[in-house]
């Protein structure tokens, strides 16, 4: 069962870039239009070989990959997206259609439409896995294949066995919003999907108060936006994928050291060993709902894994697309 928890403690990594006030990096900049009055800030690092699009975490522009993309020239033409809300890209209203799974996924789409780009790989970052798992599961003949950079979390995989509360409470809010919004003009059709999630997500609850009881709150990161907390209100269940994958996970135990008696780190200790267990669920998820992703683990990395083991990056994203059709 994924928890809460997870997710909590990982939004501060989420939001944890700065971008540099000069950027050397050797990319040229184009905005792209892929919806009514919006376009996207599209980063272009040139190269040779098999397009490569690089989608980004939560908090982060594209200029997140402005170390690790002159890497990848060699062998790839590189692009970057800086997804809708975040940086010099559009800013539309964060209300309950503009930041939805659907709606980025096909922002990405778009953009590599405008490019005309063929046998696109693209290699997201963290909550980019939504994306990736959208053109996965909808349009798996617009890509040659995914990589999930520390993306594979539930945001990008359900997990149909166990669940996770946060995607089953979006769904449930979604269900109850008949009652709430006029339901009398359209009555629920499916009462018994109601019901059952409603006892899915109250087990959930239960589960996460018996794993949480002796935890002190996870702040919120001031860094959230309104257009941030759409994006996370807008994630949806996709419960496969139809193109070829590489899932990386980030095999990073104990990253914060746990010593003596302080309760602060005693409580590290616990939310560690939840975001272990939390991980290895996942793994288990895509292993039993994707058998055709190969999926990898990298020792000693942070949740930005293509800074803290860079080489290991390389040589796992080279390995993968050098197995696709061409």
């Amino acid at each position: 069962m994924r928890k809460r928890i997870l997710w909590g403690v990982a939004l501060a990594l989420l939001l944890g870039t700065t971008l540099r006030a000069q950027d050397p990096s050797p990319h040229t900049v184009q905005f792209i239009t892929v919806d009514n009055n919006v376009k996207l800030e599209v980063l272009d690092w040139g190269g040779s070989g098999r397009p490569l699009v690089l989608p980004t975490g939560l908090g982060d522009t594209a200029h997140v990959f402005d170390e690790f993309a002159p890497k990848l020239t060699a062998s790839y033409h590189v692009y970057g997206i800086t997804r809708r809300g975040l940086g010099a890209s559009s800013k539309p209203e964060p209300n309950a259609t503009d930041y939805t799974a659907d709606r980025l996924g096909e922002d990405v789409l778009a953009v590599m439409d405008a490019l005309h780009l063929n046998k696109t790989v693209i290699a997201g970052h963290s909550i980019a896995g939504e994306e990736l798992s959208y053109i996965g599961s909808h349009h798996p003949e617009k890509v040659a294949g995914l990589i999930y950079m520390e993306a594979g979390y539930p945001y990008a995989l359900y997990d149909q066995a166990s669940g996770e509360l946060e995607l089953d409470s979006i769904e449930l809010r979604n269900q109850l919003r008949q009652f709430i919004e006029g339901y009398s003009m359209e009555p629920v059709k499916d009462y018994d999907s109601l019901i059952a999630n409603l006892q899915r997500v109250e087990k959930e609850v239960k589960e996460q108060q018996q794993d949480t009881r002796n935890l002190p709150p996870t702040p919120v990161s001031a860094r959230m936006t309104p257009e941030l907390f759409a994006i996370m209100e807008g994630r949806e269940r996709f419960t496969t994928i139809h193109a070829p994958a590489l899932v990386i996970f980030a095999d990073g135990d104990n990253l914060v050291p746990v010593s003596g008696d302080d309760p602060r780190s005693r409580a590290q200790a616990v939310r560690q060993a939840l975001m272990k267990r939390n991980k290895e669920a996942q793994v288990a998820a895509f292993e039993r709902q994707v058998p055709s992703a190969h999926v990898v683990r990298i020792p000693h990395a942070t949740h930005y894994i293509f800074r803290s083991n860079e080489a290991d990056m390389l040589r796992e994203m080279n390995t993968f697309i050098a197995s696709l059709p061409n």
